[in-house]
């Protein structure tokens, strides 16, 4: 029993460690959908590149 305290323990240090030296830039929000994320569409075709 002792020894899930202990781990739950330092777990919970480097957790807090983690957060503290991330500071402002974590972002902690989960997955993002919607205009902030990057998108993967194709680049549109050049002019006079069309197949043949």
């Amino acid at each position: 029993m002792w020894k899930l305290i202990v781990g739950f323990v330092i777990f919970a240090a480097v957790s807090l460690f983690v957060i503290m030296k991330g500071g402002d830039k974590l972002d902690l929000s989960g997955e993002k959908h919607g205009g902030e994320s990057a998108t993967h569409a194709p680049e549109p075709a050049k002019a006079g590149s069309e197949p043949k």
